[in-house]
């Protein structure tokens, strides 16, 4: 008698986990949206078991909160959140793509991203390529620890941009942005390249989440 070979379990987290993840960094799930174990574990075909362990994961990720009384949930975004997580970007960020430019490290990732998120079909799409292009910057800074710090919050950031942008779509603005940082990086500018870096950054949390929301209690 043949038996079929089980799946392992960590194969199985995996898979939820990236589903989870996928849909709350494109607004399939909400922030605040309650994630129900047994309700997932129907969804995927699993049992509760991975379902837990993918949102132990994501808890640490900073892309869910569990509650002893709430259960867990999508995290909410607010301005103290976004500025917390840009602030990370701001400091680490521009100095990563000044140390890949410096050691003359390959950027083709980064301009297929970027073409990939001027012909994207959909904002989904658009958000997943503009992810991947900033990734592709700072990756190749020659620090695996630098660049490890980045991916920490790199779920968190993404978080953040799916929230301003369904508030403030501003697609064209910053994919110029990025044309323009590409376009120094190439030119093996580092310090013009970390300076347009960090002003993209900056702007764009300081756009959609200005000082005035922090101070109402009002998320932008």
């Amino acid at each position: 008698m043949t038996f079929a070979t089980p799946t392992p379990i960590p194969s199985r987290t995996q898979f939820v986990l990236e589903a989870i993840k996928h849909a709350i960094l494109t607004a399939q799930l909400r922030p605040g949206q309650a994630l129900v174990e047994t309700e997932l574990a129907a969804q995927f075909g699993v049992s509760k078991t991975p379902v837990r362990e993918a949102l132990k994961t994501l808890a640490g990720t900073g892309l869910v909160v569990m509650s002893q009384y709430k259960g867990v949930t999508v995290r909410l975004v607010d301005a103290a959140m976004a500025r917390e997580v840009y602030d990370v970007r701001l400091l680490l960020e521009p100095e990563a793509l000044r140390r890949s430019i410096t050691r003359k490290a390959s950027l083709d990732a980064a301009q297929e991203a970027l073409e990939r998120a001027d012909s994207a079909g959909d904002k989904v799409d658009r958000s997943l390529a503009n992810r991947d292009f900033h990734r592709a910057l700072y990756l190749p800074c020659g620090n695996p620890l630098l660049a490890r710090m980045l991916d920490e919050v790199r779920d968190q950031a993404a978080l953040v941009s799916t929230v301003a942008w369904a508030a403030i779509p501003s697609w064209e603005r910053e994919a110029a942005e990025h044309r323009e940082i590409l376009r120094l990086a190439l030119a093996d500018d580092a310090d013009a390249a970390a300076r347009a870096l960090h002003e993209h950054i900056a702007s764009f949390v300081s756009r959609a989440f200005p000082e005035e929301a922090e101070t109402e209690g009002d998320p932008a």
